[in-house]
């Protein structure tokens, strides 16, 4: 064992130590070589040790997979990127019919189709799950028109999977199974649900209001939202796919499954997410954010009681990919340590944070106030020294039946940056080092604000 892999476990048992996390699993693709380090134990229910194969619930980690499975059917001629998603899915409805006509499947998979974040209701795990998630959208309302901004969109994924089962004729599952987890070897991925899971799986964590753990309850997300959120695999699965991006397409194996120039197509911008730490751009799915100069790409998932990332660094072949089974303070806080650490450890790369500007009480008499989408409700307010921010679920997305959701995340400091683009960056908590910008009507009201790549307007 390296140095530094010495030094990468006791800094993962530190910092699970330090946030109360109960397990963590850490992959490294980095000089050739995989380097796994592991912590704790997968359940506080019925502890067994977490390891390089233990399946943790990926929630947006997912993205990647289906995007990678449905690049396949554009390499093969079956799928156009431009074409509109109803060359493949006719009974596409939306109230806004031009709208609907319009949307893309490359709009799908930038998050630029106008579609909001997520829909509420639960079509059920039967093989028509998606079918009948689709026909619930002919109710959705748009947030705004294709093309126009970047708003992230678990509903333009899943929709992205009704594409593939429709192009093939078999079930989400079965289709990205042949198309790519049986190509690639990724055995410890499923979209099973928990009883039919072979594998040791991690089980999420939440915190109580008395600071203690307990066990989340359901384990992955409706069977309709398995291609935007509810994969499951294995940090050593998610490595696995990691190499098969940085190797341009082929296998650990040496067989291609995709064309090189396809797969770099992938991690191109195609549309800027403004000021905001989750990417500097969105490309094909990747998240694309330079660290410290260097260009990167990933993604990350979050679920209730379970978070995940990968980021791969395609200059020094170098990917890492983090798990871990506690709720969004815990559970996203580690993530966030190993990452930083490895990178300066692996790489010398630094990512520093930009310092918030001192309290000005009329710039945030300004933005004070509540914010929503159709998922998420958030909380502006001041004590009149400074800024926070609070995250909360909407109560009935919490209280619909089969809802998987993480969270809240309770209130925590921000500070604006410098300049007059209205700019801030979240200080301390679960959303420590988010950035993003409020946006303003032509009159100087302010009337959003972007948080991790999601829209969100003033109420």
């Amino acid at each position: 064992m390296s140095d530094n892999t010495i030094a990468l476990a006791e800094f993962v048992r530190a910092t699970a130590a330090e946030f109360d996390v109960p397990g963590v699993a850490v992959g490294i693709w980095s000089g050739g070589a995989e380097i796994y380090v592991s912590h704790g134990v997968n359940s506080i229910v019925d502890p067994e040790p977490v390891d390089r194969d233990t399946v943790f619930v990926l929630g947006s980690l997912a993205k990647p997979f289906t995007a990678t499975a449905l690049m396949r059917l554009v390499a093969d001629g079956r799928v156009e990127l431009d074409a509109p998603v109803r060359r493949y899915l006719p009974e596409f409805t939306l109230p806004d019919e031009q709208a609907a006509a319009e949307i893309t499947v490359r709009q799908l998979l930038n998050h630029t189709a106008g579609l909001d974040w997520r829909l509420r209701d639960d079509t059920g795990e039967g093989d028509d799950a998606l079918a009948s998630y689709v026909a619930k959208l002919a109710d959705l309302a748009l947030i705004g028109k294709p093309g126009e901004q970047a708003s992230y969109s678990q509903i333009g994924f899943n929709l992205a999977g009704r594409i593939i089962e429709k192009v093939t004729g078999e079930t989400f599952e079965n289709a990205v199974g042949s198309l790519l987890l049986e190509p690639a070897g990724l055995a410890h991925t499923t979209y099973a649900d928990l009883p039919a899971v072979t594998h040791r799986v991690s089980k999420g964590h939440n915190r109580n209001e008395d600071g203690t753990l307990s066990d989340a309850g359901r384990w992955k997300d409706s069977r309709a939202n398995n291609a935007g959120g509810a994969a499951a695999s294995s940090v050593a699965d998610v490595l696995r796919l990691a190499r098969l991006h940085l190797r341009d397409g082929r296998t650990d194996d040496g067989v291609r499954l995709l064309p090189a120039d396809l797969v770099r197509q992938m991690r191109e911008p195609t549309v800027e997410v403004p000021n905001s730490s989750l990417a500097d751009a969105f490309g094909i799915c990747w998240f694309l954010k330079e660290i410290a100069g260097t260009a990167t790409f990933g993604h990350g998932g979050s679920t209730n009681g379970q978070f995940t990332d990968l980021l791969i660094v395609p200059g020094h072949d170098f990917a890492i990919t983090v798990a871990t089974n506690e709720g969004p303070d815990g559970g996203m806080a580690v993530i966030k340590a190993v990452t930083a650490w490895a990178l300066e450890h692996y790489l010398g790369l630094v990512d520093v944070a930009p310092e918030p500007i001192p309290f000005d009480p009329a710039r945030a008499a300004e933005i004070v106030g509540t914010y929503g989408n159709d998922v998420m409700t958030v909380d502006i307010a001041t004590d009149g020294t400074g800024l926070t921010i609070e995250c909360m679920i909407r109560p009935e997305i919490r209280a619909a039946a089969g809802a998987e959701v993480p969270a809240d995340l309770p209130a925590a400091p921000m500070g604006l940056l410098p300049g007059d683009t209205d700019e801030y960056i979240v200080t301390a908590g679960g959303l420590e080092g988010q950035r993003g910008r409020f946006s303003r009507a032509a009159d100087g009201t302010v009337t959003g604000f972007g948080l991790a790549g999601r829209a969100f307007t003033r109420r």
